[in-house]
């Protein structure tokens, strides 16, 4: 085993949240521990499809195909569900306290130009122009011990606020085993004074969670305000240090902000396991 390459442990885990090996019909499918280690190799290099190597990983062509229609189908967002919930089944997923930041990811020359889609800022691209080049902004809810749990894409110049709601309400957390509603807000929320406006204050009281937001200069001081816990506000950015150890995270190759969420997913997914 390789470098980057799964763990028998981690294949245990994984194996039974894929789609089944053999189809229903047809030509039989190329073994899925030896496709999903190709994935990771592109994932963590940050290389073309056609530089995967063959002696090593097999063809490109099929790394590329299960990678797109998986992404097509939704398996690596269920798969990062599926793990999220094992985690939150057996009470390794921390409720007590989130966090939220976003972080701008250049986008390589690469990804503009696709096809059907507005040249700058498009819903299928998320891309934005500036005097730097074409950006896009990840924006991150992670949970308390610094994890991902859901994911939101916007144009790089977009304020961090644009998908806040986004992030609040996608990311619940069905139950792996029992029935019962799946859970989706936490106790507290921690962000940075990019957050500080009184529209979000007040959405989270109506919803029942502690804002831990530092005002700004302009702003009139909280009475109150938790320091101790603002202060694990690093996890989230040692969260995104951890996700841009992947090339294909660091700079968005992807022209499309689905593929480019995909390879996020995958990420993540190592993450979880």
């Amino acid at each position: 085993m390789s470098r980057g390459e799964l763990t028998d442990a981690q294949w245990e885990r994984l194996a039974g949240l894929l789609p089944p090996q053999q189809p229903a019909r047809g030509r039989p499918n190329k073994d899925h521990r030896e496709v999903l280690n190709g994935i990771l190799w592109v994932l963590r290099t940050g290389a073309p499809w056609r530089d995967v190597p063959r002696e090593q990983f097999g063809s490109w062509k099929t790394l590329s195909s299960r990678f797109y229609r998986w992404q097509e189908a939704g398996i690596w967002a269920r798969v990062l569900r599926q793990l999220q919930a094992e985690a939150h089944e057996d009470g390794h997923l921390d409720w007590a306290l989130h966090f939220m930041d976003a972080s701008v990811i250049r986008a390589h020359q690469h990804a503009a130009g696709a096809r059907g889609t507005p040249s700058k800022g498009g819903k299928l691209k998320r891309l934005a122009a500036a005097r730097g080049g074409f950006s896009t902004k990840l924006h991150v809810r992670a949970e308390g011990e610094g994890r991902p749990l859901v994911f939101a894409l916007t144009a790089g110049q977009r304020h961090e606020t644009q998908a806040f709601e986004a992030l609040m309400t996608g990311g619940s957390v069905p139950r792996a085993h029992s029935p019962g509603a799946p859970r989706r807000l936490p106790d507290a929320l921690v962000g940075d004074k990019g957050y500080s406006y009184n529209t979000l204050r007040v959405w989270c009281r109506e919803h029942g969670v502690q804002a831990i937001i530092p005002t700004r200069s302009n702003q009139p001081r909280q009475r109150t305000f938790r320091r101790a816990a603002y202060r694990k506000r690093c996890r989230v950015e040692c969260l995104f240090n951890r996700l841009k150890q992947n090339r294909r995270v660091a700079t968005r190759y992807e022209k499309r902000a689905a593929n480019y969420l995909a390879m996020v997913h995958i990420a993540s997914i190592r993450l979880w396991l």
